[in-house]
């Protein structure tokens, strides 16, 4: 079974990494699912979501759906994987620039001063070699969008804040003894393990 029972008294529930313990029994929570799978880098995160050449096709790829510039893919990517992976712009601007000398894309004439470009005939035939690889890429990011989704909904961070609140004021009181906290834990064991065997 994946769960692992929590441990009893002062390490009753998961805390963040890099939080500090406010009291004796302080609780902290983290749903950051993607990170927690591998497959996301939010920000501040050190891992790499693409190697260079992945991003390139993701890029290209939704120049491709519709013209775009830098700013619009930077917040595409972010809404496609729900806040879980923002490329920063000295890693998108580049990669366009790249791009752009490789006659993938083209600039097109826009209002103001950002650059909108727009897939070329060559782009369009090197996405159609890559089809395969492409798909898997969106795939990827669609699938992290959608674990941070049902990790980040609503119900499950109000019934996580009032689990905290209640945990919070009860291991709070002075009177509480070992008999007590022992039943606290057995009973969050028993939710989890009931969470855990849930079918969708």
């Amino acid at each position: 079974m994946m769960f692992h029972g929590m441990r009893h008294g002062r390490d009753c529930g998961p805390r963040s990494r890099g939080s500090r313990q406010r009291g004796p029994f302080a609780v902290e929570w983290s749903m950051d699912w993607a990170d927690r799978e591998g497959h996301g880098m939010g920000r501040g995160r050190g891992r790499r979501m693409f190697d260079g050449g992945e991003l390139r096709l993701v890029l290209l790829k939704l120049i491709a759906d519709q013209p775009r510039h830098g700013y619009d893919l930077i917040r595409e990517i972010e809404e496609m994987t729900g806040g879980a992976y923002v490329p920063s712009p000295g890693v998108v601007y580049p990669t366009l620039a790249l791009l752009d000398e490789m006659d993938l894309i083209a600039e097109q004439a826009s209002e103001g001063a950002k650059k909108l470009f727009a897939v070329t005939r060559a782009g369009e035939a090197h996405l159609a070699e890559r089809a395969e690889e492409v798909d898997a890429l969106i795939a990827r990011l669609t699938h992290i969008g959608e674990r941070r989704q049902r990790a980040d909904g609503a119900p499950i961070r109000r019934a996580m804040g009032n689990l905290r609140s209640v945990l919070q004021n009860r291991l709070g009181r002075d009177e509480i003894g070992g008999d007590m906290l022992h039943d606290i834990a057995a009973i969050i064991d028993e939710a989890a393990q009931k969470i855990e065997r849930l079918r969708g």
